[in-house]
């Protein structure tokens, strides 16, 4: 990750908030996927569709051992999922919950 001086980090802030503003603004599936195949390369695509499958399987309760041979993700990847679950910001249970109660 690139360091940043104080005027960079609140940059980044704004830069941050805008890129959640434009994320909110999208109004169907297709268009977020749009978005992020402009946005990001393949690879960094595939990594975020590993997470949130990972993300979704811990939630069902699954091993990291099932979720490693389901999904080829390394266990390493699956721990970071599992502690960002767990400490983070809560941006995965907030998604979960909602596409839970969709699904219901």
């Amino acid at each position: 990750m690139k360091r940043h001086d104080q005027s960079q980090k609140t940059e980044m802030k704004a830069a941050a908030r805008t890129l959640s503003e434009a994320l909110l603004s999208l109004q169907s599936p297709t268009e977020v996927r749009e978005f992020l195949e402009d946005l990001c390369t393949p690879a960094e695509i595939e990594a975020m569709v590993d997470r949130w499958r990972v993300a979704q399987l811990l939630d069902q309760g699954y091993t990291y051992r099932d979720i490693r041979e389901m999904t080829e993700v390394s266990v390493t990847t699956v721990g970071r999922v599992a502690r960002s679950m767990e400490l983070g910001a809560g941006g995965y249970r907030t998604v979960l919950d909602r596409l839970g109660r969709r699904a219901s």
